[in-house]
């Protein structure tokens, strides 16, 4: 059994009925074919369009920084479409928990995992390279049945409940949760030769990172994937998971191992992961996380760019 769960019946007061009541909704909602989950799922980022103020700030700012060659009305189409993104993202994480690997495997193409298998054979641990894409908890238990002894890194959260809920879904995908402040459980799993999921590519303002481009913008960025690499002499292959355009199913592409990796220069590295992603955001752009605000955090001379006037 996975470390840290708690029994979900504990979670009975009252404070909880909302979030019960909505895990009920979400659950008929997965019992739907494909085509009418994803249905409804664009309807409720429509809806979260006009509720979420503050959150459709976040994302057309971010989205005029990474695409200023679009016009407004195409930046705004672009952000519509992200909350529609949003709302699919909802119900995903009711299938990552509820579907039946048989199920979620039959509406998922596979592409390149003997990259990931040439990677292993060198019988050292893997670090798996992603970003923060709509269809990533899918992805992740999709990928259990052909890589059981993944670890992955993981932010608890503060609400309980939420944070229960979220360990059952990602321990789908990896019996082995390491909290994002974990460095050392992180190297010891890839010690033990394991392959280990990383999305780094969210702010982040602690010791450890560089100011690099992201889409042409300045953004502060985490450093920890050269460092993990040079310490662990793991291979790191990135890889990307995709929604289809007609959302009837996902796409997961795997990489081969990069080359050259680190460089002597954490920057270096950065910035070239950095870019690697942009090539796969380009792909399918609404389907990004543009609700996080990736350009926070940045030292002067850079402008807070979510910084509201007056």
């Amino acid at each position: 059994m996975q470390s840290g769960l708690i029994p979900l019946s504990r979670f009975w007061r009252p404070r909880y009925w909302l979030t019960w009541l909505g895990l009920g909704v979400l659950r008929l909602i997965v019992m739907l074919p494909q085509r009418a989950r994803m249905a409804v799922g664009r309807w409720l980022g429509r809806r979260a369009w006009g509720l979420l103020g503050s959150r459709r700030r976040i994302v057309a700012t971010n989205i005029r920084l990474c695409f200023p060659e679009l016009a407004a009305s195409q930046q705004e189409q672009l952000a519509r479409e992200h909350f529609e993104s949003l709302g699919m993202g909802v119900i995903e994480l009711g299938m990552a928990w509820w579907c039946s690997t048989d199920e979620l495997t039959r509406l998922t193409e596979i592409e390149g995992f003997e990259n990931v298998q040439a990677a292993l054979a060198g019988e050292r641990g893997v670090l798996l390279h992603s970003g923060h894409f709509a269809a990533i908890e899918v992805s992740g238990a999709v990928m259990k049945p052909r890589l059981p002894a993944m670890a992955a890194m993981y932010r608890p959260s503060k609400n309980m409940l939420n944070d229960q809920i979220m360990r059952r879904i990602r321990g789908r995908a990896a019996p082995e949760l390491i909290a994002k402040t974990g460095i050392k459980q992180l190297l010891r799993a890839l010690k033990q030769s394991r392959l280990v999921w990383y999305a780094a590519d969210q702010a982040y303002s602690r010791k450890g990172t560089v100011v690099v481009p992201f889409f042409g913008e300045p953004a502060t960025t985490n450093t920890s994937v050269s460092q993990i690499a040079r310490v662990s002499k793991a291979p790191v292959v990135p890889f990307h998971s995709m929604r289809l355009a007609d959302a009837s199913g996902y796409r997961i592409r795997f990489w081969p191992a990069l080359e050259n990796f680190p460089d002597s220069d954490e920057a270096v590295d950065a910035e070239r992961l950095n870019k690697l992603l942009e090539e796969q955001i380009r792909k399918a752009p609404a389907q990004y996380y543009w609700v996080h605000r990736r350009f926070k955090g940045r030292p002067e001379p850079y402008p807070d760019p979510y910084a509201q006037p007056g």
